[in-house]
């Protein structure tokens, strides 16, 4: 992995779009949660496939916020099962994957949970454990790496 001294760190905004170039998702909107020790990223359902290499989560997300008509179908190794708090104390028994994420020209393997966030307003949720080392959030800034990423799905801007 790259070295770099805090001086040399990328300034990003407390929301950046990234893509997840492992699973297929060629943009998606996160917040940038520094009160989040992991990272979250939205599906409204989900299964477990037990395959000779070993667990895989197959899981469907609308990656895009207010258009249910982009879904994706998306596959990734089970690392692991762990209990998360959500900002609201409750306690969820999540499943965890690894897989590759991208801001900008910044690209580093990303440990993240699978939850439901259908009513929430960012499908993903960027942590204190992706950040560290990685970048210095500017929380008064929006979208200074990552650039929109709608057009990837045939959408214009506005």
């Amino acid at each position: 992995m790259l070295e770099m001294n805090k001086d040399e760190l990328p300034t990003i905004g407390w929301r950046e779009w990234l893509s997840l170039p492992g699973i297929g998702v060629p943009g998606i909107k996160a917040k940038i949660d520094t009160g989040a020790r992991t990272s979250c990223l939205h599906t409204h359902d989900y299964e477990v496939i037990e395959r000779p290499e070993g667990s895989v989560v197959r899981f469907h997300l609308h990656p895009l916020t207010r258009n249910d008509k982009i879904e994706l179908t998306c596959e990734a190794p089970l690392i692991d099962y762990k209990h998360v708090k959500d900002s609201g104390g409750h306690q969820e028994n999540r499943p965890f994957i690894k897989t590759l994420a991208k801001i900008g020209n910044i690209e580093w393997e990303l440990e993240l949970s699978l939850s439901n966030r259908e009513g929430m307003k960012f499908r993903m949720l960027l942590g204190r454990q992706a950040l560290a080392e990685r970048f210095i959030v500017n929380p008064a800034a929006s979208y200074l790496v990552g650039k929109n990423l709608k057009q990837e799905y045939g959408i214009r801007k506005r």
